[in-house]
């Protein structure tokens, strides 16, 4: 296990929890032998972490012989990568043009009022992440919002206070 310590742009010092690095040995395993493993150590890391962790990428340019850059340049590029820990439950708004118009923005202005966290953001004990997305391709159901794979449409002030309240009592 380690400890990585990461400076942000305003040099907050940012501590990530200890990182078992076995886990990250056990993808890297799977896929050892394979030509072009990254994608798939990466997703295999992201599984079983729920994020990249800074010190796991450090750890797979090691083993894999690539550059950290390299990594960072996938993580980057493609969405499904996170480098922060995410919520258990990923609350999705979405802020297309149906949704937006019959009134997205006082579904954001309801969750965030409930779970004090903003786009991109992630609550401290870790149970929610609440992001803003361009169309979850349901208009017929909009304004809608997601918990992860579950589908909540026609939403209202009363259903964001609800869905909160649900999620809220889940054990973590």
């Amino acid at each position: 296990m380690t400890e990585a310590v990461a400076v942000t742009e305003n040099q907050e010092i940012e501590v990530e929890a200890e990182v078992d690095l076995s886990i990250a040995d056990k993808v890297i395993e799977r896929y050892k032998d394979i030509p072009g493993n990254l994608m798939p150590v990466l997703q295999g890391i992201q599984d079983d972490y729920g994020y990249v962790p800074r010190v796991v990428v450090d750890y797979v340019a090691e083993r894999l012989n690539v550059y950290p850059s390299q990594i960072y340049g996938v993580l980057t590029f493609y969405a499904q990568f996170h480098l922060k820990p995410r919520g258990k439950y990923i609350i999705r708004v979405c802020m297309g043009t149906a949704c937006h118009v019959l009134g997205a923005e006082r579904i954001r202005e309801s969750f965030y009022d409930r779970i004090k966290i903003g786009h991109g953001e992630t609550s401290g004990d870790r149970r929610f992440t609440f992001e803003l997305v361009a169309c979850l391709g349901a208009c017929g159901m909009a304004p809608l919002a997601m918990v992860n794979d579950e589908t909540y449409g026609k939403m209202t002030v009363q259903k964001v206070e609800e869905i909160v309240k649900e999620y809220s009592a889940l054990p973590l």
